[in-house]
This record gives structure tokens, C-alpha cells and sequence, in this order.
């Protein structure tokens, strides 16, 4: 498994990728958002292709991103959400903010 990463894509999508967890939770989450407020446009993608698993933090950092991306007036969508990703989502009732934000 690689090392979990948060990183701007070229056309301004975030990319998550690695291992989501308590481990890597609390770096992601402080290095998605200063990469959230420095994107420049009005439309944000968190693009989930390239996470290889997922608990519950992982959830938890796509909510907070969608959190932030809204909270500066970007229109945020999630592309490639894992199976593991979705179905934590299905369970906690959040599958409809996570897919029609």
C-alpha cells in the first residue's frame, strides 16, 4: 500500500489517494485544506480514483472537504468513490451529500 497523499491535480481537482485512517487522517485534513483555499476556480472535485482503502476517516475528510470547498463558494463534487468509502457512507446516511452535494 503507498503512502496516503492529498495534492492539486492540474485541472484544480483534489486528488486523495493512500490509505485513509487515523493515521493519516490529521495530515490530510490540514493539507486538503490549505490546498482547498489556495485552488483557484469555483468548481471543486475530490477525486477518490487512486485511495486504496478506507475507514471511517476517510469519510469524515470528504465531508469536512465539502464542508470547506462550500464554505468559500466552490460547487464540489466527489469522483471515484471507493466501494468501502460508499458503503460506510450508506450506513451513516450520508451517500446523498457525498453524490448530489
Amino acid at each position: 500500500m503507498s503512502e496516503s497523499a492529498v495534492r492539486l491535480g492540474d485541472a484544480g481537482e483534489l486528488l486523495i489517494s493512500g490509505v485513509l485512517d487515523y493515521r493519516s487522517g490529521p495530515s490530510l485534513r490540514k493539507q486538503g485544506l490549505a490546498l482547498i483555499k489556495s485552488s483557484p476556480g469555483t468548481a471543486l472535485v475530490l477525486d477518490c480514483s487512486a485511495v486504496e482503502k478506507s475507514s471511517s476517516v476517510g469519510l469524515a475528510l470528504l465531508l469536512a472537504f465539502i464542508r470547506d470547498g462550500q464554505g468559500l463558494g466552490k460547487t464540489v463534487s466527489v469522483r471515484a468513490l471507493p466501494e468501502d468509502m460508499r458503503e460506510i457512507a450508506e450506513v451513516s446516511g450520508v451517500t446523498e451529500i457525498l453524490l448530489h452535494p
